[in-house]
């Protein structure tokens, strides 16, 4: 069953006791049907233009009022005619990025952590290429809606210039098309791709840092589409200034236009976030039960939003109602302890291996190369920190090592953060993929 229609039900009953006789009841609402919940408006569908008129002339106060009375917040009621919701279903086909759809402006809960970033992201949409909006650089830790924005942009910009071409990339991802192309010989097809894009998204631009080709390659690719007022932006789990690897050239371009932060949610905003969330779900959470999530899954938007599936599987899946215990065993599954998703060596290792493009058996064996030995010893450093592996078990991973080499690698790379800016930003680099694993 469609969410909507369970709500629609209980709207029906709740203006039944506020008073409409059921002939009323009857006449103007047996044919009415629900079409969408979200987190601002409820949409239903009727048969016909003048049911439509006597709906929104009557009767929508009291929609409001009994959403009102589920949610415990004012909900937007959209009556729309069958032959107006067929053409919207029509319009809808015309989508930029399938599966993307949800990322828009309107679905993006906005609070004091996130604001400045959502208004910037708002400016690009509406002007694409404005004067000190190019390019906008968006960043901040994983799972709090960059991703979300970017797309946001997307559809907002294809709505209003559907002529516009739109590409979208991920760093990792612009790399390994670059390799490809220069080992096929499609150097030009590959530029012609991103130089003549109207509109250029780049997701977690920080994996281009150290990687001198993709890096001259985004140089020009920049200044191709800056020249030509082509809107750009990008997003990073951290400011250019502190992408340490990135050449100087993109480092000032990167800066050059907007730079917008977006931080954790705060309480209010989590409370926000859960309760349109539940509410596009057909979720009615008590306050109390709001304040619970809200308490306890404190970390990113990603998490708040599997917590909230994952009471809605408790529900739908087991039969459970939802109350208190059936929120704590959501939280508890979800809010784990860090000891609970330890990453494993071979985890470690196989990230190590894919920074540096090596295989998994040179860098456990015995080659003895400037890089092969960096790569190991960062690996040996992040296996004693990451997991609860004894140095003797760590050794045991790398061709059988003794303890005293896995110390003295461990120290090395230990002192070396401190002193040299860039492999602790290799460090920080691999630390984020492996994490991302757990994400």
């Amino acid at each position: 069953m469609n969410p909507a229609d369970d709500i629609w039900a209980k709207v029906i009953e709740l203006m039944k006791q506020q008073g409409l006789s059921p002939t009323t009841i009857k006449t103007w609402f047996d044919d009415a049907k629900a079409v969408s919940l979200t987190e601002d408006s409820f949409t239903i569908s009727t048969p016909n233009d003048y049911t439509q008129s006597v709906i929104k002339s009557l009767y929508i106060p009291k929609i409001e009022a009994a959403l009102k009375e589920l949610f415990s917040m004012d909900l937007k009621v959209v009556v729309l005619t069958e032959k107006e919701l067929e053409n919207t279903s029509a319009a809808k086909q015309d989508i930029l990025f399938p599966g993307t759809s949800d990322y828009t402006f309107e679905r993006f809960v906005v609070g004091s952590s996130n604001r400045y970033a959502y208004s910037a992201a708002r400016a690009v949409a509406d002007i694409p290429g404005r004067a000190g909006y190019n390019p906008l650089f968006i960043y901040g830790e994983s799972g709090l809606g960059k991703t979300h924005l970017l797309y946001a942009i997307a559809h907002t910009i294809h709505a209003n210039h559907p002529d516009y071409k739109i590409v979208y990339i991920k760093g990792d991802t612009f790399t390994n098309e670059l390799v490809a192309a220069i080992r096929e010989g499609r150097n030009q097809q590959f530029r012609e791709k991103y130089r003549e894009a109207d509109v250029f998204l780049m997701d977690d631009v920080q994996f281009i840092a150290g990687r001198e080709s993709t890096q001259e390659e985004m140089f020009h690719t920049f200044n191709t589409l800056y020249e030509a007022g082509h809107q750009i932006v990008f997003t990073s789990d951290r400011p250019p200034k502190e992408l340490l690897r990135l050449d100087q050239r993109l480092q000032t371009r990167f800066e050059q236009g907007l730079p917008a932060d977006i931080k954790p949610p705060d309480y209010e905003t989590r409370m926000a976030i859960i309760k349109t969330k539940a509410v596009r779900m057909g979720l009615d959470l008590p306050e109390f039960l709001l304040q619970l999530i809200a308490e306890n899954i404190t970390a990113n938007v990603r998490q708040i939003e599997g917590t909230i599936n994952k009471i809605m599987a408790y529900r739908d899946l087991m039969g459970a109602t939802v109350d208190k215990d059936t929120v704590v065993r959501a939280v508890k599954d979800m809010f784990k302890e860090k000891s609970d998703i330890l990453p494993t060596a071979d985890v470690i290792i196989d990230e190590v291996c894919k920074f540096y493009n090596i295989e998994p058996t040179i860098l456990r064996g015995q080659g003895r190369s400037k890089d092969i030995v960096l790569a190991r010893q960062i690996a040996m450093y992040q296996i004693r920190r990451m997991t609860n592996l004894s140095l003797d078990e760590i050794g045991q991973e790398f061709s059988g090592r003794d303890h005293s080499t896995v110390i003295h690698s461990i120290r090395q790379i230990e002192e070396s953060i401190k002193s040299d800016s860039e492999k602790a930003e290799i460090v920080k680099d691999i630390t984020a993929n492996i994490n991302s694993r757990y994400e």
